[in-house]
């Protein structure tokens, strides 16, 4: 088993200067086709499964328009090949494969490579199962991909374990880079997520590997933005909206990432996986006949929000089947990212309160709900909310003015998903002491 050293992936000092720029650069090059080639793969599965474009990977229809196109017996079929791939997959990767190492493991090991064949079929099945409708998000497979390539390469090279480190966490941001053509996002998911550090070689090395790797990415991909939406105003009642309903984001991301996590504690390993994976992706399968916004990582039912097309009724339903269809995909033993499921809970949930708010206070605009309560629901539930603001911003290019009741209500998110731990110990501590004087007293009560 590998083994965390106290050394930091962020030491000054560099045996080979010109080696560890060379690999920095080749990182990114590497993370870049990665990315591609897997979003690539992922355009191609979705329009061979759904019948839609087929003639164009990368067209301008997208995944929900070609899910809503095909017919509801075509989209159980999908899911239910989704459900066969995704069981009978990684119940032989877990018999048959060497042990996964995650990619913050790697950052933390003394050997920071990362198992070649485990990891190319794990992040495979991540993008093939999103791509078939899998709720999960298609994030972690370029980012492990990248990291596989850094380790190896700075290995290969002769660069010391602390290099090999840094350039493995920043092999995952020019992962994420590539696919989501978010060169700082990427970076600056390394620096505060990976290593906790925005030291001057970090951020140099972050920023060249996911610039190299965006820039690489856009001969395959093109340099557009992930999410369109509307110039928004920025007004007082926006603000307050902001600033009240923030903290309700990061008490919906707390039970989120609660539920989630005991989820994927309880996910099977073995035999039992197949069933229960067949069955969750049947069940998302039959609701997606009256559902289509379902399917896939959620970036439809997202853009959807951004764009005012969702009324309050159907951002509900939506919201609740999400996130159980989240979980159970996990506790069922798919694998995939939080990422752009997140964003898009937190701009579901904002379109609901966006609602409410309209109907005692008229005056928010609800894209522009929906955009700030998706940045504050991801920084809470992932605990990045550097990462959350930067990626809001490169996601949709949405101009400075919103900006503020975004920081706002990022910043309420976040305090309160910090302090419920807190407050929950702390009235358990209270009916505690309260169920013991109540024994006490019925104990004084007998006596006499």
């Amino acid at each position: 088993m590998q083994t965390a050293v106290n050394a930091s992936p962020t030491s000054p000092t560099i045996s080979k200067p010109l080696t560890f720029a060379l690999v920095t650069v080749l990182t990114g090059v590497g993370a870049g086709l990665g990315g591609m080639a897997l979003a690539l793969l992922l355009h191609a599965i979705q329009h061979l499964a759904y019948g839609y474009d087929i003639g164009q990977w990368v067209g301008h229809e997208s995944f929900l328009e070609g899910v809503s196109a095909a017919s509801p017996e075509r989209r159980l079929l999908v899911l239910l090949f989704c459900g066969l791939v995704a069981g009978l997959g990684w119940a032989a990767l877990y018999r048959f494969g060497r042990p996964l190492v995650s990619i913050r493991k790697a950052v933390g090991a003394k050997d920071p490579r990362m198992p070649v064949i485990s990891t190319l079929v794990h992040a495979l099945l991540q993008i093939v199962t999103v791509a078939l409708g899998s709720p999960l998000g298609r994030e972690v497979a370029p980012r492990e991909i990248g990291s596989l390539l850094a380790g190896h390469l700075a290995n290969r090279a002769g660069l010391t374990p602390d290099d090999c480190r840094l350039l493995v966490a920043c092999g995952a941001g020019a992962g994420l880079a590539a696919v989501y053509n978010v060169p700082l996002g990427g970076a600056v998911f390394v620096l505060e997520v990976l290593l906790g550090t925005f030291a001057p070689r970090a951020l140099i090395a972050a920023l060249v590997t996911s610039t190299v790797a965006a820039v690489v990415a856009w001969s395959g991909l093109g340099n557009d933005q992930q999410y369109l939406v509307p110039t928004f105003v920025l007004d007082g009642p926006l603000l307050v909206w902001a600033a009240v309903c923030g903290p309700l984001f990061g008490l919906a991301a707390w039970g989120f990432v609660k539920l989630t996590s005991s989820a994927r504690a309880h996910a099977p390993r073995g035999g039992r996986l197949v069933l229960l994976s067949v069955l969750n992706f049947a069940a998302i399968g039959v609701l997606l006949a009256w559902f289509p916004q379902l399917a896939g990582n959620g970036k439809g039912a997202a853009s959807l929000s951004f764009d005012g097309s969702l009324g309050m009724g159907l951002a509900a339903a939506l919201l609740v089947l999400k996130v159980a269809i989240e979980a159970s995909s996990l506790r069922a033993g798919a694998e995939g990212g939080l990422l752009t499921p997140g964003l898009t809970n937190g701009a579901l949930f904002a379109v609901v309160l966006g609602g409410v708010w309209n109907h005692f206070l008229p005056g928010v605009v609800p894209g522009a709900c929906a955009l700030i309560g998706a940045g504050a629901f991801l920084a809470a539930s992932m605990q990045m909310p550097v990462t959350a603001v930067v990626l809001i911003v490169e996601f949709t290019h949405a101009n400075h003015d919103l900006m503020f009741p975004l920081l706002l209500a990022v910043a309420g998110s976040l305090l309160t998903y910090r302090a419920v731990p807190e407050i929950a110990a702390s009235i358990g501590t209270f009916a505690r002491g309260k169920s013991s004087l109540t024994i006490q007293q019925q104990a004084e009560r007998t006596s006499v």
